[in-house]
């Protein structure tokens, strides 16, 4: 795994001069000259977090075939910090050299797309796209297709820019339920988060007819073993992401937070925080497969004792890879504003993905985190080769 797992090409570690928080930016790899990978702001960020984040979006786009490499921006500082915003917009000022030329960036844990949005058109960027969209013979035209699209209104009341993530989770564990045979009705899910990510799983899956019977928030679990009616539920949170309790059905059971990552069910899927299970929460994990919708939500320890269990887990690079993906499709100009077309592409390419690294593990032992890197090395070697001999990979209508 030369390529996707190699030392970072660039780390960047800034301070801000107002309150002293600091920030980075890791750049994993180049390819074209453009890496991509969303900025994140909370409390206790490190460099070590930001640096294995850029290796993982280098996967993404790997395993995607994405004409781009992988990066990640990060900055230590509480989102509900009044002075976030501010920390925010001089973190873009610093990295502007690299904003402007070579790193395409987006929202991620803490600051939404449309807040990084702003703080761009501020600086004269336009928008988080910014270092590829110059690219375009017409920018004007490419970033009208952006913000078309990013804003396209879908059933629910929200942004696709917003669900795409959580549906490419949610084809992803279709992928995974078609692979081994499950009635969809008779499905039964957990889902830890209810964020974009994990709210966004949650709603797509069960509009599929599949049963999330758990879905936890900061404050706990909600649980009902006949399913539980998400968008209902969805429909009652607050700025941060919290299910109004005083809105919830009386038959649904209130538990404690990490009950989710024991429930009794036939897919898991940790969509909140990092490192959600260590090796001391394996054995009370009951779940037949796992989706890893977070970023790194299962230390590696933790994973390879699940394998010994027969507990299959589909790596977040791929799984939760599906907003990158949709965001450079809309950039390539394969997708558009219509959101019809959006989930079609997205649907085909996830239903395609997953059964191979279930058949990989089913057949010859291998991990599907395995199977999937091995398809990512080779996508990222045929990449290289393609630039060294000239080839244009990067072509933005």
């Amino acid at each position: 795994m030369a390529l996707v797992d190699r030392d970072p090409l660039m780390r960047v570690i800034w301070t801000d001069s107002v309150t002293g928080c600091n920030g980075y930016l890791v750049v994993h790899s180049l390819v074209s000259g453009l890496a991509t990978g969303g900025t994140r702001m909370r409390a206790g960020c490190t460099l070590s977090e930001v640096e294995a984040l850029a290796r993982g979006m280098a996967r993404k786009t790997a395993v995607f075939d994405l004409p781009v490499g992988g990066a990640k921006g990060g900055i230590d500082c509480d989102p509900k910090d009044p002075a976030a915003r501010g920390v925010l917009s001089r973190f873009v000022q610093a990295m502007r050299p690299w904003l402007d030329a070579h790193w395409v960036t987006a929202e991620d844990l803490g600051v939404p797309q449309h807040l990084i949005d702003e703080v761009f058109a501020e600086v004269g960027l336009h928008q988080s796209y910014h270092a590829a969209i110059r690219r375009a013979p017409d920018a004007e035209r490419t970033l009208r297709r952006v913000r078309a699209g990013l804003n396209a209104p879908v059933p629910g009341g929200l942004l696709l820019g917003d669900v795409v993530g959580g549906y490419g989770v949610a084809q992803s564990c279709l992928g995974v339920v078609h692979a081994r045979g499950w009635a969809q009705e008779e499905t039964t899910v957990a889902v830890q988060g209810v964020g974009t990510m994990g709210g966004g799983t949650a709603y797509y899956l069960h509009e599929a007819g599949l049963k999330v019977v758990a879905l936890a928030d900061a404050a706990g679990t909600l649980f009902h073993p006949d399913g539980l009616d998400v968008p209902a539920l969805l429909e009652t949170r607050d700025r941060f992401g919290e299910i109004d309790r005083a809105q919830v059905p009386p038959d649904v059971q209130r538990l404690p937070r990490e009950a989710v990552l024991s429930a009794e069910v036939d897919v898991l899927i940790p969509a909140a925080v990092s490192f959600t299970i260590k090796a001391p929460q394996v054995p009370e994990v009951a779940a037949k497969v796992i989706i890893e919708a977070a970023n790194t939500p299962i230390t590696p320890d933790a994973e390879e004792m699940l394998a010994t269990r027969g507990i299959p887990v589909i790596p977040d690079f791929v799984a939760n890879a599906g907003a990158v993906a949709w965001a450079w499709w809309l950039l390539l100009g394969r997708v558009d504003a219509d959101p019809v077309l959006s989930f079609q592409v997205l649907r085909e390419e996830m239903l395609a993905k997953i059964p191979p690294l279930l058949a990989a593990w089913d057949t010859e032992g291998h991990t599907p985190r395995t199977a999937a890197l091995l398809l990512a090395e080779r996508r990222n070697e045929e990449n290289r080769a393609a630039e060294a001999a000239g080839r244009g990979l990067l072509s933005i209508p």
